[in-house]
């Protein structure tokens, strides 16, 4: 397989701007759905048919389908909504464990009878910062336990019904006082005040350990600046200390994935290059426009030459082609 092909399965684009048509033929490695591409099912089912015909690999097909304010199917519901991580976990009282089975449950059923395979949920930050702009309800709770409880029934109910889950944001957005989408939030709290954070990502590898991998799901890297990682202003998902620490210390060996590098926090013409040698392996642009693609192809004439860029684009394919079982 040609090196440009591998590089183009570390992406996951969406529809706007079109070029993700071109780039199904060179090997695009998965597409991402918004509201707006969801008008009816009937229509949302072609969609995604057609792009599954069109790829040259088979496509992570993805949504964000938290709950709540993060629900990419309303169009089709009209009304009905799923419960939010904490009114679907926290404010359920005892029933909390069964409802969230049962909603998570439902919503893996919808998003596989569209033909998706991958769902970027759950939301496992912990929600310490009761003025945090961006994540407030998406946490299951403020106390790590409790998240922890409700992830293990997240993740191993979507692979139960063949989705694949992804946890984020990495290394922990909960204590953010700022929106990522719009700027770069500072989290400065030492390696062992992040412990609560880092606990649910933890707590995930060694719930997969036990089904015999290192990591069966894929992990979200955050855009926003954790001091115990880098001192500079350097996102945790372009920070090579903060995604080592992920490998080599939490021991999480599948794919990495960014948030939407169209977020202002990472929004930067080298952004691709930089988290590609800090290890990232996968990267999401909410659109596809000539712009996106130009930095895909541009990566590719420079790796060519690049013994370090190639390498890293070789480990990221292996983990993707892995994930993709």
């Amino acid at each position: 397989m040609q090196l440009k092909t591998k590089l183009y399965q570390m992406f996951i684009l969406g529809t706007v701007g079109g070029g993700y048509k071109a780039a199904l033929k060179q090997g695009l490695g998965g597409m991402i759905f918004f509201t707006y591409d969801i008008q009816s099912t009937e229509q949302f089912t072609a969609l995604v048919e057609d792009i599954r015909s069109e790829a040259k690999i088979p496509p992570f097909l993805s949504i964000d389908q938290e709950g709540g304010r993060v629900e990419r199917t309303e169009n089709i519901h009209r009304g009905k909504k799923y419960l939010s991580a904490k009114y679907a976990f926290t404010d359920c009282g005892q029933r909390a464990e069964d409802f969230l089975r049962a909603q998570t449950q439902e919503i893996a059923q919808e998003l596989k009878s569209y033909g998706l395979n991958l769902n970027f949920a759950p939301c496992v930050d912990v929600n310490t910062n009761p003025n945090n702009p961006i994540i407030g309800e998406r946490a299951f709770s403020d106390n790590p336990e409790d998240v922890i409880r409700a992830e293990k029934i997240v993740v191993q109910t979507y692979l139960d019904n063949g989705i694949i889950p992804c946890l984020k944001h990495y290394p922990g957005h909960g204590d953010a006082n700022a929106d990522s989408h719009l700027t770069l939030p500072t989290i400065d709290k030492t390696l062992e005040e992040m412990q609560p954070h880092l606990a649910p990502f933890a707590a995930a590898v060694n719930a997969s350990l036990a089904r015999g991998v290192r990591g069966d799901f894929m992990i979200m890297a955050g855009h926003l600046h954790c001091t115990c990682f880098d001192k500079d202003e350097i996102p945790a998902s372009l920070s090579k200390n903060a995604l080592d620490y992920l490998r080599n210390e939490i021991g999480f060996d599948s794919v990495i994935i960014s948030d939407d590098m169209v977020m202002r926090s990472a929004d930067t013409p080298d952004a691709v290059e930089r988290g590609i040698r800090a290890g990232l392996n996968m990267f999401i642009y909410r659109n596809s426009t000539p712009e996106t693609i130009e930095i895909i192809e541009a990566l590719a004439l420079k790796a060519e030459n690049d013994p370090e860029l190639r390498e890293n684009i070789e480990k990221s394919y292996e983990k993707i082609r892995k994930a993709k079982g």
